[in-house]
């Protein structure tokens, strides 16, 4: 009852007070309860994140509030003070720039590679003034700085030739040869000697031996010699087998062939024996058993025949080794055309003659009708009327 009595009190006296002063009584009684609301939310929020426009709201509208006034608010002053700092000091603050030349756009900086790429004997000077003619206007200096960073050097630097370009330049002269072994189905190893042109991919078999003797390898190097298959080669690479004798190196020097060695255990120096080692292997060695000499020679020589003849090789465009490209194009013009079904003129349908089926009133088993001269009589012997 007491504190009922209190609470009723409590309410007639604002009563009285809102009667005697309603107009700013209401303000100040909202502002009670909206500063009541926020400190309900501090309770569970302990700093709810602001916008960017909520701090310059603040930061601005606070600054018309007396000091005491202050305290009931979201922030400290000190953070409202340092938030009106901020906005002064970004209202005054230019762009920042980067100090130094601008840089360089980037079709310039490609304009620049592509011209250098292209012509390798060009320097710094040169293309500056070839992009003046373009209406690009890039020091020497900036073209040397982007040819740097790009791994590109100087001009005469620039020209020289990789040894990929190189090999592909000389592989005409080059030729290569090697051994590769085969087990037997009796585990007898045999030891094949073959020779591969570099640009044409053709493949030479010397011959194939379980004991292959320095004195037999030369022999097998007169007789490619003699048949004179290598052609207009001038050089002459294998490894440093002892199986490679000075008489074989011989036979080769007389022809006017230059022998080239390759490094020790370096087998990626004589790649191109060595791919055919593979093929050879992946392709028909893996799948047979041989049973000797002979059955090894034979299968060799249509492995051979094929691998020149019809095997496409990837360096020389999926074209075979020693056929004729014209000749291999119009092959496959002629493949072409028979595996294409033959056009059939239509079966011409032939009104029916047939009397079987049709009963005898039917307009189809009447007698045809005598043809007549121009004198108007029958023909001879069509008196009788023939009904079939």
């Amino acid at each position: 009852m007491l504190l009922s009595f209190v609470y009723r009190a409590f309410v007639f006296i604002l009563d009285l007070l809102v009667l005697s002063r309603r107009s700013e009584l209401v303000k100040d009684v909202e502002i009670v309860v909206l500063r009541h609301q926020l400190d309900v939310l501090r309770r569970d929020v302990k700093r709810p994140p602001l916008r960017a426009t909520d701090r310059a709201f603040l930061a601005a509208i606070t600054r018309l509030l007396p000091d005491r006034r202050r305290q009931g608010l979201l922030v400290t002053p000190q953070t409202l003070l340092r938030w009106h700092r901020d906005l002064v000091r970004r209202r005054w603050t230019n762009e920042k720039r980067r100090p130094g030349r601008p840089p360089v756009a980037a079709e310039t900086r490609g304009l620049v590679l592509r011209l250098a790429r292209e012509n390798p004997r060009w320097g710094y000077q040169r293309i500056a003034g070839e992009l003046a003619k373009l209406g690009v206007e890039v020091s020497p200096s900036t073209v040397r700085r982007l040819l740097s960073s790009a791994g590109l050097g100087p001009a005469p630097r620039r020209a020289g030739s990789t040894w990929r370009e190189f090999l592909r330049q000389q592989a005409k002269s080059i030729v290569a040869c090697d051994f590769f072994t085969v087990e037997t189905a009796f585990l007898r190893r045999y030891y094949v000697l073959f020779f591969i042109e570099l640009q044409t991919r053709r493949v030479q078999l010397a011959g194939c031996s379980a004991t292959p003797s320095a004195h037999w390898v030369a022999q097998q190097a007169r007789n490619l010699s003699f048949s004179g298959a290598l052609g207009d080669a001038g050089f002459l690479v294998h490894d440093r087998d002892s199986k490679f004798s000075g008489a074989f190196d011989e036979v080769f020097r007389s022809d006017g062939i230059r022998i080239v060695l390759t490094p020790f255990r370096a087998p990626k120096a004589n790649a191109h024996a060595e791919r055919f080692v593979r093929t050879v292997r992946s392709e028909c060695l893996d799948w047979l058993l041989i049973g000797g000499q002979r059955h090894l020679e034979r299968v060799l020589q249509v492995l051979v025949d094929h691998y020149n003849r019809e095997r496409p090789h990837r360096s020389l465009g999926r074209h075979p080794a020693t056929a004729p490209r014209a000749d291999y194009a119009d092959l496959r013009l002629r493949l072409r055309q028979a595996q294409r079904p033959a056009r059939r003129a239509p079966a011409r349908v032939l009104p029916s003659r047939g009397l079987r089926g049709t009963p005898f009133w039917h307009p189809s088993r009447r007698p045809r009708a005598r043809r007549r001269s121009r004198s108007g009589s029958r023909s001879p012997g069509s008196s009788m009327p023939n009904r079939w």
